[in-house]
């Protein structure tokens, strides 16, 4: 405590007080003494409030410049916006267009099973019974954790959903007798795929943000059976008592599922070989 009191009566070294006070006995107040000196340094002073007073007038005379160039940028924007959107509604009007027409060829060269062909391509909308499957991570990796993918031995540490685990749910729906399935509103054909990017689930290059709710149209009470009674519907079961993964699922009276945005249609034709024979 002694210490901390003499820093504190004596916060000033002694050696400076001594060189303070012979200069005062002097009379050396460190200001100069010389007219050129004083001339000298009335010159510094004016100069340094010279440079202030231009800096603050250019930034004055900058600043209506500044503000309109932030102004246009902003309407710029808002114009390459509205352009987007309005691309954006174009791409989904023709979108409906070739649906419409893909329907159309469906009905004229698909003879009695056009309808039949149309649901099961996803070409067109469907409704009907089904199951209502929610997938969601766990509730400690909602908040973040390392995002390491999982190992193809094993799961890690961390209890997010990955695009391996919807690619089996999907799949066990399929096998279970599922007739149109849908993730987050995005659905599925036989070309379409689920993949991974980073800590993203893509399902068609369209990434999708957890919860996955995934219906599929089928004879409900059956479909949910056999599913959490397959091989699939048991890793699922694992992945909830293990890691924490929330699952949820119920049999719905009336599903609806879009029909898929970007159905391509393909026809095929009997190949014909013609053999030609040698003569020797």
């Amino acid at each position: 405590m002694s210490l901390l009191t003499n820093v504190m009566d004596h916060s000033l070294d002694d050696g400076y007080a001594e060189a303070a006070a012979r200069k005062k006995a002097a009379g050396d107040s460190g200001m100069p003494k010389t007219l050129r000196a004083k001339l000298g340094l009335a010159a510094g002073l004016v100069l340094a409030a010279l440079v202030v007073t231009v800096g603050a007038a250019q930034a004055r005379v900058a600043a209506p410049v500044v503000a309109k160039e932030r102004e246009e940028l902003v309407d710029r924007i808002d114009r390459e916006t509205e352009a987007a959107d309005k691309l954006e509604d174009s791409v989904d009007e023709l979108r409906a267009d070739v649906g419409a027409r893909q329907r159309e060829a469906l009905k004229h060269s698909g003879g009695g099973d056009s309808d039949l062909a149309g649901i099961l391509s996803g070409a067109v909308a469907v409704h009907g019974p089904g199951v209502k499957l929610v997938v969601n991570d766990a509730k400690e990796a909602a908040s973040g954790g390392d995002g390491n993918p999982r190992e193809t031995s094993g799961f890690s540490d961390t209890g997010r959903v990955r695009d391996r685990d919807m690619q089996r749910v999907v799949n066990g729906l399929w096998e279970s007798g599922a007739e149109a399935v849908s993730i987050n509103g995005q659905r599925l054909t036989a070309l379409s795929a689920i993949r991974a990017a980073g800590d993203a689930i893509l399902v068609d290059n369209k990434p999708l943000v957890p919860p996955y709710t995934v219906l599929a149209v089928g004879d409900g009470q059956r479909l949910s059976t056999r599913f959490q009674d397959s091989a699939d519907g048991l890793y699922l079961n694992a992945l909830q008592e293990s890691y924490g993964i929330r699952t949820g699922i119920s049999v719905e009276d009336d599903l609806k599922l879009p029909a898929a945005p970007s159905v391509i249609v393909r026809t095929a034709q009997p190949s014909i070989e013609k053999s030609e024979k040698g003569t020797s």
